[in-house]
């Protein structure tokens, strides 16, 4: 297995902008070593924003299914919270979820059936100081299945490359199968899903816990009934809020054409997790949906709101008919010297668009220029309280 030191190398010489064939001359590695070795230092690089450490072990594709930090840290607070005392993550990659319930004091076994990945999680939770029971083996077969001792059993599947509709059958390992597998030992399961998936096509009852992260949704956690606080839920990460479904509430969702002085972005988590009405019972003040589309959910008031449940908050500096030249027109006239589009266009249309509507701008303010159906609304952000 290849060392810390040929991967801090390889890293170094990545960033110097050395190429593949300068990199090998200078590990004087074996092939097999040599590809891991630079797999593991690209897959660092480009893993900068996710851990809050830097010598994590991952190839890429270890990387994309990792779970970040910061919802690793949030799980494992809710599970402590829960009473949880052991969980068993049935297809635990590189470990990153599986160590962060073991730092909230759960006693955690991992099972993966490739052994580099085991490798790395070990090294992982080396990094991250704690103890993980580790299990190379197929969590399906019958003689994994009966060694595994664990009050909750955890899976985050692979996800395939895209398709026309997201199923529980296409994921590997498959909930379903997981769930037979284990149904005899604990009724007590957790699922990452993809978000887009229907969730009439699970079918079990529990709860569905959409994950907002930096302002866009995450991932869908689904916890079976024994561990569920809600039908819904939507998390917004890093700030810690919380939102639960309640059927009790009376819809006061109120629809509108035209902005009002405020506009606030509501996160994809809530609108995912079909909980608009129950924001607009938890903020204090009198909100109406402005759009509400895949991209882009807006809500906008006379009154301004102040809630850690908005994405960002904006006050409405002009409302106009949707025309580039127009748009810039204003901008300029007013002293701005740069526009960020909020618009769902296509790629190429989006960028024709921007080019006009940014053309010519010097001054210091920004603006921020939502299209809502025909009209461009021209907004300025308001500063989040820290």
């Amino acid at each position: 297995m290849i060392s810390e030191e040929n991967v801090k190398l390889a890293e170094e010489l990545i960033r110097k902008g050395y190429n593949e064939k300068k990199i090998r001359s200078l590990l004087k590695l074996p092939d097999e070593e040599f590809k891991l070795a630079l797999e593991v230092a690209r897959a660092r690089i480009k893993a900068k924003d996710k851990f809050s450490r830097s010598d994590l072990w991952f190839d890429l594709e270890g990387l994309r299914y990792a779970t970040h930090e910061v919802v690793a840290d949030y799980r494992g607070r809710r599970l402590k919270g829960q009473g949880v005392k052991s969980i068993a993550d049935v297809s635990c990659g590189v470990g990153i979820q599986l160590i962060f319930f073991a730092k909230h004091g759960i006693r955690s076994v991992g099972i993966d059936i490739d052994p580099i990945k085991i490798e790395f999680a070990k090294r992982n939770a080396e990094k991250y100081g704690v103890e993980v029971e580790w299990v190379v083996g197929d969590a399906l077969s019958p003689e994994i299945i009966e060694k595994v001792d664990a009050e909750v059993i955890f899976s985050d599947p692979a996800r395939p490359p895209e398709v026309p509709e997201r199923n529980l059958e296409d994921l590997l390992p498959s909930p379903l199968k997981i769930y037979e597998a284990y149904k005899h030992k604990t009724d007590s399961f957790i699922f990452d899903l993809p978000p887009q998936i229907r969730r009439e096509k699970v079918p079990w009852k529990g709860e569905f816990e959409y994950i907002d992260l930096f302002g866009h949704v995450n991932r869908l956690t689904f916890y079976t009934e024994p561990l569920a606080k809600a039908e819904r839920s939507a998390v917004i990460l890093p700030q810690g809020a919380r939102l639960e479904s309640n059927p009790d509430l009376e819809n006061i969702v109120e629809e509108t054409m035209e902005p009002e002085r405020y506009i606030y972005e509501i996160p994809q988590s809530i609108d995912y997790a079909d909980l608009i009405n129950e924001l607009f019972h938890k903020v204090n003040g009198e909100l109406k949906l402005l759009l509400r589309e895949k991209r882009r959910i807006l809500a906008t008031s006379n009154d301004e709101v102040k809630s850690e449940y908005f994405k960002r908050s904006y006050i409405v500096v002009k409302v106009m008919p949707f025309h580039p030249v127009r748009i810039n027109d204003f901008l300029r006239r007013e002293g701005y010297g740069r526009a960020t589009l909020r618009m769902s266009v296509d790629e190429k249309e989006y960028w024709r668009i921007r080019k006009k509507i940014e053309s010519g701008l010097s001054g210091d303010k920004r603006a921020f220029v939502f299209k809502v159906r025909d009209l461009a609304v021209i907004a300025e952000e308001i500063p989040q309280a820290q």
